[in-house]
């Protein structure tokens, strides 16, 4: 049976449209990687298609909200320096550093969150559940769905535009890189907060600046 979620990841990973995805997946009975392939044979994944380039040109995007109170620099490259000029590459650029500063992820991407990070954060989440009265027996389902939700809040890559939570920034770079025909990848950024790490008085800042993003 091809779900939604089966759906939704396949469009992440290639840029292709809804329903080429669930006829993907259908016609591969719901093998992800298959699906790839089927795609990519059809001509339908722009993403996957150009995932192996190799992207060394690009921009540093600074952003600054709030009168200098929250700065980010972020690198996001492609394949050439023309694409790097382009309106849609540098309003691409443009979201990201807004999203990173609105939503402060402390990863680009899973692969980069260590072992002992996720262990930690099992840890503590297996307490939680524990504390919260759950049964033992069901406590490790939970902290699997638990760590899948850390993923969605902390890589940036996995969470949702602040401009269209119905989109996740995964799918924003592959729509992006559907658009201007170049491998996209954001490869690091930085984000300062003033202040950060001296008791004071907590400010909403995402709320700043979605309410920037509308102005």
């Amino acid at each position: 049976m091809v779900t939604s979620q089966m759906v939704k990841e396949l469009r992440e990973r290639t840029g292709a449209g809804m329903m080429d995805c669930k006829k993907a997946l259908t016609e591969t009975n719901g093998d992800l990687d298959k699906a790839v392939d089927f795609l990519r044979e059809k001509g339908l994944a722009a993403a996957a298609k150009k995932a192996g380039r190799v992207a060394a040109e690009g921009v540093v995007e600074a952003y600054i909200h709030g009168g200098g109170r929250i700065g980010v620099l972020v690198e996001i490259n492609c394949e050439t320096d023309f694409v790097a000029k382009t309106d849609d590459f540098k309003a691409l650029a443009r979201d990201i550093a807004m999203q990173i500063a609105a939503a402060n992820p402390g990863f680009v991407r899973r692969e980069e969150v260590s072992a002992d990070v996720i262990e930690h954060e099992r840890e503590v989440l297996r307490a939680q559940a524990l504390n919260e009265g759950k049964p033992a027996n069901i406590v490790e389902k939970m902290i699997v769905g638990r760590i899948e939700k850390y993923y969605k809040e902390v890589c940036l890559m996995e969470q949702n535009f602040i401009k269209d939570p119905e989109k996740t920034i995964t799918q924003l770079i592959n729509e992006t890189i559907a658009k201007i025909g170049e491998n996209i990848s954001i490869r690091r950024f930085t984000r300062y907060q003033l202040g950060e790490g001296i008791e004071k008085k907590s400010n909403d800042f995402a709320a700043e600046v979605m309410a920037a993003v509308k102005s």
